[in-house]
């Protein structure tokens, strides 16, 4: 299996024999793909500030955060506050909780396109909320998205995520390359009647990190609009971005927006926010779109996520920005010393690893899976956390004592997956 494995499965038995015992109830052992990898995952028994201590209580420093989600990383002392407070005085009923409307209030007044918000448990369901309110103004069914983008789980978009993916679905999505902005006019030019809307990242997070170009979000919003489609705008991970989202610094005013993630501060949240005239398919007086969910708006998600929102200040995104730029430049200098082929793609906080000097390929079409997840399992070893595809996340409260000690791990991780490739070749 190799020394890297070898020495994973030697310091981790409990999370061995963690996850035999939750196969035994769970397919597969979990309930989130992207929290599986093999030989197998960690299970965490705690989390505070950037630290994770797993079932044999050994330390980790995250740097994944929940895949973006946590911008103020675990157990933030003010989230924790109003949590606590909030439970003590239940956590859900049928009713309005004022938590909502203060949510609410911040976001539109941070983001110029939101006139209104509706609230969802997660970025799955903002995905298909956003879509019914497309299909309900329009009249249409398809969608047209990015190729290897993703908007959540609802299969219009998962063949778009993993073409090939269950084929019966093709038929309802329409497929643009990803800063192309030619394929998306063409596709609009000759399908656009039968498309509802068009749905981008800013910031393509599953994909590796791409950023889109401002010329292609205008393009394509113009070419939208003028089939009569809406144009859909998916910042759940790229919000963290600018106190205003990714929209903000591309100056774009999207007709809706999906939100998740950092808005509900470590906590079930999504959300789909738009003009007035949109969102107005829900009105009780004349309701063209039923929506409701047990959760959605919960008193405790929206607690939270209102921290978690005030707290992301331009000055603490301008901090992350610096540090993630710091290391950045710190994996690719040790990069370079071991002669190890190392790109990253980077948007403020947020950046992913590739192992090719070349320029990264299209998102979804990797030649350094063997690499990566070496240098995965060897950063675990070292007590490092990144995503199994290489992206990388910070947090307000990381500061250049960590980011040089998460470079000094990584750096570890990457002199043992050099010395076992060395040794496989």
């Amino acid at each position: 299996m190799g020394k890297i494995v070898d020495t994973y499965r030697e310091l981790t038995p409990g999370s061995a024999a963690a996850q035999v015992r939750a196969e035994r109830g769970v397919v597969g052992g979990n309930s989130r793909g992207a929290a599986y990898w093999k030989p197998y995952p960690l299970t965490i028994q705690r989390a505070v500030g950037t630290t994770l201590v797993d079932v044999d209580g050994r330390e980790y420093t995250d740097m994944v955060n929940n895949y973006t989600a946590l911008a103020h990383s675990h157990a933030y002392p003010p989230i924790v506050e109003a949590v606590t407070r909030q439970v003590a005085k239940g956590t859900s009923w049928v009713a309005n909780n004022v938590w909502q409307a203060e949510l609410a209030e911040l976001l539109i007044e941070r983001i110029p396109a939101l006139e209104s918000v509706r609230f969802t448990n997660s970025g799955s369901e903002a995905g298909i909320l956003a879509l019914t309110i497309a299909r309900a103004i329009t009249g249409r069914s398809k969608v047209l998205m990015a190729r290897h983008g993703y908007h959540g789980i609802l299969m219009e978009y998962e063949v778009g995520s993993f073409p090939g993916f269950m084929p019966h679905w093709q038929d309802n999505t329409y497929l643009g390359n990803y800063n192309d902005a030619d394929s998306f006019e063409e596709i609009l030019a000759e399908h656009g009647d039968e498309i509802a809307a068009v749905v981008l990242e800013p910031v393509m997070g599953a994909g590796g990190v791409f950023t889109a170009t401002s010329e292609f979000l205008r393009r394509v919003q113009t070419a939208a609009n003028a089939a009569g489609a809406l144009f859909i705008l998916d910042e759940v991970i790229s919000f963290r971005l600018s106190e205003g989202g990714a929209q903000a610094l591309y100056r774009i005013e999207p007709d809706l927006t999906m939100l998740g993630k950092v808005i509900g501060g470590g906590y079930p949240v999504g959300a789909v926010g738009g003009k007035l005239a949109h969102l107005r398919v829900f009105d009780p007086a004349a309701a063209k779109v039923v929506h409701s969910g047990t959760f959605c708006g919960n008193p405790v998600s929206m607690a939270a996520g209102l921290v978690s929102v005030r707290h992301l200040t331009s000055e603490r995104i301008e901090r992350m920005d610096q540090l993630a730029a710091r290391l950045a430049t710190g994996l690719t200098a040790h990069a370079s010393n071991l002669s190890l082929p190392l790109s990253i793609k980077r948007n403020g906080s947020l950046m992913n690893v590739f192992f090719t000097t070349d320029e990264p390929r299209a998102p979804g079409r990797r030649e350094d899976a063997q690499v990566m997840h070496l240098f995965f399992l060897a950063a675990l070893n070292h007590g490092l956390v990144v995503a199994p595809r290489g992206l990388i996340s910070l947090s307000t409260v990381m500061d250049e004592g960590l980011v040089d000690n998460v470079v000094r791990r990584a750096a570890a991780a990457m002199e043992d997956v050099v010395e076992e490739w060395t040794a496989e070749i």
